[in-house]
């Protein structure tokens, strides 16, 4: 390793010392500017990625960041003793810039955070910080999060799983625009249903407001989980003047990312029943399970004309909708379905909706219809305590 001279502490500036010449500890300032750009700003340790530009509690401005040596600056240090040490310790490529406690944690158990490790971490973290920079604001979404109680049970959406599914788009602001019900859960289902409406329409009317950020970007992410009714309900009060994309809970991999592989699905529309043009109407989903048409209510299938839209590339199952084109040929069906319905009964005040049906799917029956030509949605729930179908929200 080549040496380099410097200014030991008591010596004048200029004085020779009869000390032999070491490597300087202190990184040089356009090496330390680099690392600062590269990383961020951010804490390059995976999983962590704190911005260190201000403090995590007050906000306050400063630089809380520390720059970390990947193979340790002398061979005695965590990682240090390696056959290629690099020539220069302080280069770039050996340096990371890290929070102080990921900085303790790396150097206080040095074979659980080995030099490899570390070098995939901080690559990937500056091929991230790259990419995000280099994108224009049509790269920028709103970000509306939903989550209610399913069944008295809470499943919560988090942060670091909505910046995986959004890759490689980039919300506008976090959390973004969040309608978390979690403190309902165990309420009865009506009381649900009102707050849950309630706090929908209140939080949209501030999103899609004229300079309000949606307005401002241009398009939504979703990412909904909670009843279907109150998914659909959700779905009505979102703009469709505005370019949306919805995100899927998936169960194998218990991610929200589209998955690019895997038989894509196929729809058909049937209809079941006929009878007066101006009796009632249904449309079934069979899409996450069959469902059974006698146990519709009577005045459905005794009076009415029941249609259903049905898989016809695979079995009704939870888990078929992987793929972001296997949403939109569900849209084109349901499309197709209620033009049927509107072609055969003509203007028509409602039409019962039975969905048996992924979340991202309820949301598009809301937000598809539209209320100058469709009917209102009276959306219905499978109840097994009764092993019949209950009413549960008008969505106009």
């Amino acid at each position: 390793m080549e040496s380099k001279s410097v200014t030991l502490s008591g010596e004048m500036p200029g004085s020779t010392s009869s000390v032999e010449d070491v490597t300087s500890r202190n990184i040089p300032d356009k090496v330390r500017l680099h690392l600062f750009v590269v990383a961020g700003g951010h804490c390059e340790f995976a999983g962590c990625n704190d911005y260190l530009m201000e403090h995590h509690l007050t906000l306050t401005p400063g630089n809380f960041a520390q720059a970390a040596h990947i193979v340790a600056f002398k061979e005695k240090g965590p990682r240090g003793n390696v056959p290629d040490r690099p020539d220069d310790i302080n280069s770039i490529t050996n340096l990371m810039l890290l929070c102080p406690k990921c900085h303790k944690l790396i150097d206080d158990h040095p074979l659980d955070h080995p030099r490899e490790r570390l070098e995939v971490m901080k690559r990937t973290h500056e091929m991230r910080i790259k990419l995000v920079t280099s994108m224009g604001p049509e790269m920028r979404t709103s970000l509306l999060i939903f989550q209610a109680p399913i069944g008295g049970h809470h499943i919560d959406i988090s942060q670091d799983d909505v910046r995986k599914a959004l890759n490689p788009r980039q919300p506008a602001s976090l959390p973004g625009t969040v309608i978390d019900l979690s403190n309902l859960a165990g309420s009865p289902d009506k009381t649900l249903l009102a707050v849950a409406q309630d706090q929908i329409q209140r939080n949209l009317v501030t999103l899609f407001k004229t300079g309000g950020e949606a307005d401002e970007i241009s398009h939504l992410s979703v990412f909904a989980i909670g009843p279907i009714a109150l998914l659909v309900a959700l779905g009505s009060k979102l703009s469709n003047k505005i370019s949306a994309d919805f995100y899927q809970r998936h169960r194998d991999t218990d991610d929200w990312i589209w998955k690019t592989t895997g038989t894509a699905a196929q729809y058909t529309v049937i209809r079941h029943t006929e009878a007066d043009r101006k009796g009632p109407v249904a449309l079934v989903l069979s899409l996450s399970g069959k469902i059974d048409i006698s146990t519709l209510p009577d005045e459905f299938t005794k009076q009415g004309s029941v249609y259903e839209i049905l898989l016809t590339s695979q079995t009704p199952t939870p888990t078929f909708l992987r793929q972001r084109r296997d949403l939109e040929a569900f849209r084109i069906a349901y499309q197709e379905a209620l033009a049927i319905i509107t072609k055969e009964h003509g203007v028509i005040e409602k039409l019962a909706l039975f969905p048996a049906v992924p979340a991202p799917v309820a949301v598009l029956c809301g937000r598809e219809r539209l209320p100058k030509i469709h009917p209102a949605l009276h959306v219905y729930d499978y109840d097994k305590t009764t092993g019949g179908f209950t009413y549960q929200v008008e969505v106009i």
